[in-house]
């Protein structure tokens, strides 16, 4: 299957997503998703119709895709070609034609029908090429987008007026300014929305501006000396040496090589105070040096990198549609011909009790105008994008658009604990060997070779704290989770490296951390000591505030567990728990209760998977990063009452703009169809509408949320 991600131009409505979204779905698309308010298209292609067809396909429905081949005999963009344009090119027209509607103030020139007609023709054709063209689509496909009833309505009063031009009586059918003004104003409408809606794309756009810029690369000339020239990061290969300077930007993932810095990365990870990093320390793109100079090799680039991965995460999650969206969308898709049929009734019935054609006329067009579906459609993507776009900034990660509507209904969480509630960065506390015939040396040898190869944090403590280059070349060695290293050397001695599981009935105390076997037999213990994260207390506080229970869980001894979860004030405490053992216990948690589990090694990958929510650390074991629906950067615990906070404060907001959307049409069309409402004004409010919900969206940037 080949993944396909468009830019589509020229969506106005949920109906124009849900249109797209059926086109491709026909074509035999999966993991389709279409979100109007950005423009984003992805689906995977399953190969039967090439991708340009597909977009030849998306073009005949009304829309176009930004970046596809232009040819040279492709016209350039003519004037006007944006909603602003437009709103422009119509605005002195129908300025002059509501002139007259000024009290005091009688131009009789403007009086005259035929100077109404003139200055009605240009802005009449503008609104057509759109919303006509649009709504002829639309219908040609069977899927009827808002353009028809704003095309409908503008053309009524239009033909309607010129009906009495070419007739001869002018006076009781003149309104001209009503078609103008329908058509100007949901121009206004139309850019003031799309103003809005790019307004909380505004921290994901600073992550983007990000991704370009300017880099000093090392090379070597012929007789190897060092020259540095300036290349652009998009030229950059994994390998490539870098020079940064203190107060350039990091650009792009790389390894400190020489030299130690302070660096800003507030623009991964919400955090303005500088980062001390040293030499196999890894920088992000995008981060800044405050002090210091560094020489780097580059580490990832491309889709590969930090910024990138991070700019896809958000996008694709806000191109899904949470759970809230979808009664949304299936009013949406019948929305139109409710509207049409309304405004046909409202037209029958107003004729047959006012016995005027004519204000039954301007009730049906008011109906149409002020009906727009375009409120409904915006409600959610409006508040996703600001929910997600505030959470990259502050060091959140989404990976999907549920995830923020499902932290509303979290009733506990549930913590691992090295590396979540701890540091994780650990060092030799205390140790002895208890084997008579091995020497120190001998034993801080054994204990490198097993622990060299393996990725858990205490493990590499020790392997760094015992380096050495007199390694014992083992014939076969594992990882065994749960339980630790197990290794056997060319004369058949089996080595083992772990809990207290694997000497248990050796020695009565269980509360060392590792335990160095030797064919069964004990040869020594090592002792390391872990920090609790500074924010972690008040991360637990702040959840039982919120009446959520937590939970300890880990492969680590009892002891020590209950020992930590006295300090933090955490409810339950389920300890030396294998990785079976572990998914098994949140599989019941769950059950109970919606479950958060926050984890970070190899060990909590399942777990992470099996809970309502995952939550890694970005540090995690990268199967721990992938197995989450959320991933908090950069030492982010502190960053988890956030994270639930706007989960659920992303969800009140898509509740109050879907009671706003649907409100508004519930009230809006039985005014207009009972004549307390004019079109020119119908077309003023329904834009206005959509200017309402952007605004209460974009408050969440700035909103409390904890």
């Amino acid at each position: 299957m080949e993944k396909v991600q468009w830019k589509v131009e020229g969506m106005d409505c949920t109906t124009c997503a849900l249109n797209i979204h059926k086109y491709l779905e026909k074509k035999g698309a999966g993991n389709i998703k279409v979100n109007f308010a950005t423009g984003d298209v992805s689906f995977e292609n399953n190969g039967d119709t090439a991708v340009d067809k597909l977009a030849a396909g998306i073009k005949g429905l009304g829309y176009s895709v930004a970046g596809q081949q232009a040819t040279a005999s492709t016209p350039k963009k003519a004037f006007p070609s944006t909603h602003l344009q437009r709103f422009w090119f119509c605005f002195p027209f129908t300025a002059l034609l509501m002139l007259h509607m000024i009290p005091g103030l009688r131009v009789h020139w403007l009086m005259d029908h035929w100077v109404q007609l003139v200055l009605t023709i240009p802005v009449y054709l503008v609104g057509m090429s759109f919303f006509g063209r649009s709504a002829w689509k639309s219908i040609r496909n069977r899927m009827p987008n808002m353009n028809v009833l704003i095309a409908v309505g503008a053309t009524a009063a239009f033909i309607y007026s010129l009906y009495g031009s070419l007739t001869g009586q002018p006076e009781q059918y003149m309104f001209y300014e009503t078609a103008a003004t329908i058509i100007t104003l949901v121009f206004l409408g139309n850019y003031l929305e799309d103003a809005s809606i790019a307004s909380t794309q505004r921290e994901l756009n600073k992550l983007a501006k990000s991704q370009k810029v300017m880099a000093n690369m090392i090379a070597f000339d012929d007789e190897h000396k060092e020259q540095v020239f300036p290349v652009e990061n998009t030229q950059l290969r994994v390998g490539d040496l870098l020079l940064i300077k203190s107060g350039e930007q990091v650009p792009i993932d790389c390894k400190i090589l020489w030299g130690d810095v302070h660096v800003n990365e507030s623009i991964i990870t919400g955090e303005s105070l500088p980062v001390h990093k040293y030499a196999k320390d890894k920088l992000i793109g995008g981060s800044v040096i405050t002090d210091g100079t560094v020489k780097t090799q580059v580490t990832a680039v491309g889709e590969d990198t930090v910024l990138s991965g991070i700019l896809n995460m958000v996008k694709q999650a806000q191109g899904e549609k949470p759970p809230v969206q979808q009664l949304a969308d299936k009013i949406s898709a019948v929305f139109i011909p409710i509207v049409l049929a309304i405004a046909i009734v409202t037209l029958v019935i107003s004729w047959l009790v006012l016995k005027e054609f004519t204000p039954a006329l301007m009730r049906s067009i008011a109906v149409l105008v002020i009906a727009c579906p375009c409120a409904m459609g915006l409600a959610t993507p409006a508040a996703i994008a600001v929910g997600l776009g505030r959470a990259a900034r502050t060091g959140i990660l989404f990976r999907n658009a549920t995830s923020l509507e499902t932290f509303k209904n979290i009733k506990q969480v549930v913590f691992d604990k090295t590396g979540t509630l701890t540091t994780g960065d650990f060092t030799i506390g205390n140790w002895k060997v208890t084997h008579e015939s091995v020497r120190e040396e001998e034993f801080k040898k054994i204990v490198f070779s097993l622990e060299k190869y393996s990725n858990h944090p205490i493990a590499k403590c020790i392997s760094d704290a015992w380096k050495t280059r007199e390694l014992i070349a083992w014939k076969k060695i594992e990882e065994i989770k749960g339980l630790g290293m197990q290794a056997e050397d060319k004369e058949g001695n089996l080595y083992t490296a772990g809990s207290y599981k694997t000497a248990a009935g050796l020695i009565r105390e269980d509360t060392h951390n590792v335990y160095i076997l030797r064919n069964g037999a004990l040869l020594g213990w090592i002792d390391v000591k872990d920090e609790l994260r500074p924010e972690a207390k008040a991360v637990v506080e702040y959840l039982h505030s919120k009446h959520i229970s937590t939970f300890l869980l880990s492969g680590d001894r009892l002891s020590k567990c209950n020992q930590l979860a006295v300090q933090l004030g955490i409810d339950t405490v389920i300890a030396e728990q294998s990785p079976e053992q572990k998914l098994g216990k949140i599989a019941e948690l769950s059950e109970k209760a919606p479950t958060a589990m926050v984890g970070d090694g190899i060990n909590d990958a399942p777990a992470l998977a099996k809970a309502t929510i995952g939550i890694s650390m970005n540090e995690a074991s990268q199967i721990a990063v992938q197995s989450a629906q959320v991933v908090l950067m950069n030492h982010g615990l502190k960053n988890l009452p956030t994270a639930l906070g706007l989960g659920k404060h992303t969800y009140l907001t898509i509740k109050q703009n879907l009671f706003w959307a649907f409100a508004y049409n519930i009230v809006a069309i039985p005014v207009a169809a009972l004549g307390f409402l004019t079109p020119t004004f119908g077309a003023l409010v329904m834009g206005m509408s959509d200017v309402v919900l952007a605004v209460n969206s974009v408050r969440l940037f700035v909103k409390k949320v904890v």
